[in-house]
């Protein structure tokens, strides 16, 4: 044989040619295929779930089991331009058909039926949101490993366990070019925290009783004294009372049903209560339900209030399922919004304790509930003064109070005098034992590591020796935090904390808005809206400005503070700005 053939007996001329006509063939047909409707392979891009380095190098001990269920959550990108357009649309006497823009909000037809062939395993199951933001897909760990190309394990760190996929999942890139976060995969970021502690005046009596008991401790301010210190008596006096206003709590406990009627009977509550359970019922009532009910309808008796409350005790991601509660209230408010509805939210964590995916997740959801559903968003601020973490000295500040869209709202301790007026009011705190934070050190406030200051964050006080750059400042606003009277565990008690001062708040915005519906037929859920009241008009005071105390690191001044934002309530005055601002559209 010559040199052109080969051992076996084959040329090397006749494979070249073959070889070159297969290629040409290839690359004639591959187009042709692809115009014919052929799939073309799925390009494949590892995602960041956005857990801190320190967590992800943490000693591994051991593997996910393959049937643990997981509750994977997918926020999507959404169309901004759009969301300004329905910002602007408040028309409170006329249905809205946010349904039928859906496909233009978030993802379309053609972009979900590509997820659910990827999807399409056994075992799976998929809801997409009706706003087509938000997709839930339940599944085995195992499930998830093999379409993502990854396995889980359980990492050891700084005390406690969680899970993560061992390397970066990976996803198609059609699917991750239309991902805000991605949420589900870990449970690295800490469980949220209530903002609640209560003093009873004996040991615990159980939850179950019969006779009416409406004889609070002394000493603890009961609704009508804060209704009379922050002027909420004087939208009374108007005939406003909640009537057809809804407050939103989101919870991650249940309450006693006794110990809420107990509180309703003895203030001669005219409104209604709803629970909706998402992801599953609450295994536990810890207090915080409680007070945020008793908090609302001690102030507006003829309100509207839904508890969307999950199982905080799950060990899962549970920032999911708040963020799931959150999608719940857009989902049911889609198409029938309650005009001048409010959001109220009494629990949060550190900035740094929680992954970027779990943030960008709920500030979306805050985002859509403020632009789309017109709610706004009251959150208390935390418990523990200027160091959210826990940690004295350690300045740091609450999440999800610190997100732009939401209003954070610090802590006062409030003194009446014998009239009930209004006598002295102090910023809240507590240094009597710094050892370790437990909910009791004071007034939450600081600079945002994580958000810049948006535009509306603009008032005497905000530019200060504290700044330190362009961070989101908080508090806003605040209102009393300490010695609230309230019936739990089949017994009055005195409570303190930003989870009170939030709800107190949503019930006088509550008032506000049936007011101002009532009045000029129109309302906002701005976050703007507070620092717009602040500009005042004359002889107007639509807060009072606490300048006393500090919360163990930031001073209380004249004007916007660390401690207690912009102030307490004033609240006719505070309605009588508002009304005048949205007559000449300045809100």
């Amino acid at each position: 044989m010559d040199n052109e053939t080969l051992k076996h007996g084959y040329s090397r001329q006749p494979l070249c040619r073959l070889a070159i006509i297969t290629l040409a063939l290839f690359l004639l047909f591959v187009p042709l295929l692809a115009s014919c409707g052929a799939p073309a392979p799925l390009q494949f891009v590892a995602i960041d779930l956005g857990i801190p380095s320190p967590g992800l190098n943490s000693p591994v001990s051991g593997p996910l089991p393959d049937a643990t269920k997981l509750h994977v959550r997918i926020t999507f990108k959404v169309n901004q331009s759009l969301l300004d357009k329905l910002s602007s649309q408040v028309h409170p006497h006329q249905p809205s058909h946010l349904e039928q823009l859906a496909n233009q909000i978030g993802i379309d037809d053609a972009t979900y039926q590509r997820i659910k062939d990827f999807f399409n395993l056994g075992g799976i199951v998929l809801n997409l949101s009706k706003l087509r933001t938000h997709l839930s897909i339940d599944a085995k760990a195992s499930t998830f490993a093999k379409l993502l190309q990854t396995h889980f394990v359980i990492h050891q760190f700084n005390g406690r366990a969680f899970f993560a996929p061992a390397t970066p999942p990976k996803l198609p890139r059609f699917l991750v070019d239309s991902i805000a976060a991605i949420t589900g995969l870990d449970n690295y970021s800490s469980a949220p925290q209530h903002a609640f502690t209560f003093q009873p005046a004996t040991f615990p009596q159980s939850s179950h009783h019969t006779a009416q008991d409406c004889n609070p401790l002394d000493g603890t301010l009961l609704p009508r004294d804060v209704a009379h210190a922050y002027g909420y008596d004087q939208l009374w006096n108007k005939g406003w009372h909640g009537e057809n206003m809804t407050v939103n709590l989101v919870e991650i406990d249940g309450f006693y049903q006794d110990d809420v009627q107990n509180y309703f009977d003895c203030i001669n509550f005219q409104g209604k209560l709803n629970v909706v359970n998402v992801d599953g019922q609450p295994s536990q009532a810890l207090g915080e339900t409680a007070l945020d009910i008793q908090m609302v309808s001690g102030l507006a008796r003829s309100i509207n209030i839904v508890d969307y409350q999950t199982d905080g005790n799950s060990d899962g991601d549970i920032w999911s399922q708040v963020n799931d509660e959150l999608q719940q209230i857009l989902n049911d408010n889609t198409n029938n919004a309650n005009a001048g509805s409010v959001v109220s939210i009494s629990l949060g964590d550190a900035e740094g304790d929680m992954t970027g995916n779990d943030r960008s997740a709920i500030d979306q959801s805050l985002r859509l509930l403020t632009q789309v559903e017109h709610m706004r968003i009251l959150i208390a601020s935390g418990d523990c003064g200027a160091f959210a973490d826990g940690i004295y000295r350690s300045l740091s500040v609450s999440f999800p109070a610190s997100d732009p869209w939401a209003t954070a709202v610090g802590g006062t301790t409030l003194r009446i005098a014998g009239n009930q007026n209004r006598a002295d009011e102090v910023v809240w705190s507590d240094a009597s034992n710094l050892s370790r934070c437990k909910n009791q050190w004071g007034s939450g406030g600081g600079n945002s590591q994580v958000f810049g200051r948006p535009d509306w964050q603009a008032a005497n006080g905000v530019n200060n020796s504290f700044a330190n750059g362009n961070h989101r400042q908080l508090p806003d606003i605040s209102a009393a935090a300490d010695a609230l009277a309230v019936y739990f565990q089949g017994q009055w008690g005195a409570v303190g904390g930003t989870s009170a001062a939030a709800p107190i708040w949503a019930a006088g915005l509550a008032l506000v808005n049936e007011g101002l519906i009532q009045q000029i037929g129109k309302f906002t859920a701005s976050p703007h809206l507070f620092y717009a009241v602040a500009q005042g008009l004359s002889g107007m005071r639509p807060y009072y400005d606490v300048t006393r105390g500090n919360n163990l690191y930031y001073p209380a001044a004249p004007g916007w503070d660390y401690s207690t934002g912009l102030g307490t309530p004033n609240l006719l005055d505070f309605y009588y700005v508002l009304c005048q601002r949205l007559m000449r559209n300045e809100v």
